[in-house]
């Protein structure tokens, strides 16, 4: 015998492992964007001068939908690559990327920090290269689940910039009814 396990048990692996992560990346997605009060129907954002190239809101949930399903279906892929060659740094980069998607929408809808926001989208993107070349490695499939998030990510980037040009004074705009704000 040349191998460590069947095709069988290899499939059953990675079905363990995507029922956890696909659920798993799914719902702290969607927690991150609702506990920020994301999208429309914030006045703060739907008062922000938008480029005009901007997607319909309404498209936003469903685009992030089927990309988090596609993060979470490439972790799993990895997760369930025992033995192979990179695999725990490609999960930690995997996870430090996620850490960052999940701190954008507190940032820029949350605290209204759009030029922050613009920094973490710019290391977020650095990091998911990172993590494809690091999956890449492990397994080319969970490289590929990628790629449509890596793209819709520079493609956030720059409308995140855009914003940030056409609102300068929205950014770090304070919302709670303070009579003056002042940063120490």
């Amino acid at each position: 015998m040349t191998t460590l396990a069947s095709r069988a048990q290899l499939r059953a692996s990675f079905i363990r492992w995507a029922l956890f992560c696909v659920p798993a990346v799914v719902l702290l997605g969607f927690l991150s964007g609702q506990l920020a009060g994301s999208g429309a129907g914030d006045p703060w954002y739907d008062a922000l001068v938008k480029p005009e190239y901007q997607p319909d809101p309404s498209l936003f949930p469903i685009v992030w939908s089927i990309l988090y399903v596609m993060m979470g279906l490439a972790f799993a892929l990895v997760c369930s690559a025992w033995g192979a060659r990179g695999r725990g740094i490609a999960i930690v980069a995997f996870l430090i990327q996620f850490a960052l998607n999940l701190g954008w929408s507190p940032l820029f809808f949350g605290q209204h920090e759009i030029t922050y926001a613009f920094y973490l989208m710019v290391a977020l993107s650095v990091m998911i290269f990172l993590t494809i070349v690091l999956f890449f490695r492990v397994r080319k499939m969970a490289a590929a689940l990628l790629i449509p998030y890596f793209a819709w990510a520079l493609f956030a980037t720059y409308l995140n910039y855009e914003i940030m040009q056409l609102n300068p004074e929205a950014d770090g705009s304070d919302t709670t009814g303070a009579v003056q704000r002042i940063d120490l």
